[in-house]
């Protein structure tokens, strides 16, 4: 039988969130431009409220090249707002998603688009190395996919992270989950399809910082557990359990030592136990607090991210480009068709 013709993609869309990139935004646009070289290709740059220099250059970048779009948000939302921003906004019908800070090589798009061609609808870059990066942030990062691995509902692979590309099919897919509490590379293993890997080392930052801190690492990673498990739940409902049964059997014990007069009253036993359990307790409200918390923001029924204004965007079926107006993310949100915008 003759092998199946190869894809081709009509349109790639390169996705990318830029914030306070103002040392590496030249050499990135230069470097995403000649990877998608062979293709027809868009870039897009989502600005999240940088507050350096990074929109005057991401402007004069637009201007000179019709390819670049620039779409600036009201403030700073955050990478992943910012990046599903990006992905609502991207035409192509296959999507490559990739941080600006070059530490995942863009000339690694057309490894993965050459996977696509051959059938795969998600394709992840997977981490060999990771240049640049102290042993705190290495070893929680693997403490994080080791507890992620053991909680949530979806095989995530270690050591993959936004870098991916994917099909219109999963990418739809993708933007009909409207969640706040965004945890995109887990959101890509969830939708399914023919999903694939590739590999990689993952480069030193060539410039700048980190925008990462220790705070957000750690709300990254309680949003990605909570996002996919309720396995906390059930753990303070079992710690309930367990000290309530203490409770009961120390009962007995304690009423069979006073019989035979070996009850010997102590205020520092009293005062640990008590503050065992009101621990436990706090614990337990903690928890719940993080998904009600979670729950009461998805109610509001909020916009992911607001558009302040656009640079190169594409002119609508029969029309001229619509002028700088604010918009909002996202759309399925609102029950829209993805790929439109609330106003």
């Amino acid at each position: 039988m003759p092998e199946p013709a190869l894809r081709i993609p009509r349109l790639l869309s390169i996705v990318a969130p830029v914030y306070d990139e103002q040392e590496l935004i030249e050499d990135f646009v230069a470097r995403a431009c000649a990877a998608a070289a062979d293709y027809e290709f868009e870039l897009v740059l989502v600005n999240d409220g940088s507050s350096d220099a990074t929109p005057e250059l991401l402007d004069q970048i637009a201007a000179r090249d019709r390819r670049v779009r620039v779409i600036h948000l009201s403030r700073n939302f955050g990478h992943q707002a910012a990046l599903t921003a990006g992905l609502e906004h991207a035409a192509g019908d296959v999507v490559a998603m990739i941080d600006a800070d070059l530490q995942d090589p863009p000339e690694l798009i057309p490894d993965m688009i050459a996977q696509w061609s051959q059938g795969a609808d998600v394709v992840y870059a997977v981490r060999k190395q990771r240049e640049g990066e102290t042993a705190f942030k290495l070893a929680t990062a693997s403490w994080f996919y080791k507890l992620f691995d053991k909680l949530a509902q979806v095989d995530l692979e270690p050591n993959s992270g936004d870098f991916r590309l994917l099909d219109r099919r999963a990418l739809d897919a993708l933007l009909a989950m409207t969640e706040r509490s965004r945890f995109l590379r887990g959101m890509t293993v969830w939708v399914g399809f023919n999903q694939t890997a590739v590999s990689y080392e993952r480069e030193a930052r060539h410039a700048g910082e980190t925008k990462y801190t220790l705070r957000k690492m750690l709300r990254f990673s309680l949003d990605a557990i909570t996002s996919f498990s309720h396995l906390p739940l059930q753990l303070a409902t079992y710690v309930g359990m367990l000290s309530a049964s203490v409770a009961f059997i120390a009962i007995p014990v304690v009423i069979i030592l006073r019989l035979f007069d070996s009850y010997l009253p102590g205020f520092g036993a009293i005062t640990i136990a008590i503050l065992l359990l009101g621990g436990i307790q706090l614990i337990a409200i903690g928890v719940i607090g993080e998904y009600v918390g979670r729950i009461y923001d998805e109610v509001k029924h909020r916009p992911l991210y607001i558009v302040r204004e656009e640079r190169n965007q594409p002119a609508p079926p029969g029309g001229s480009p619509a002028g700088p107006v604010a918009r909002a993310g996202l759309a399925a949100r609102a029950g829209a068709r993805t790929g439109e915008r609330v106003g």
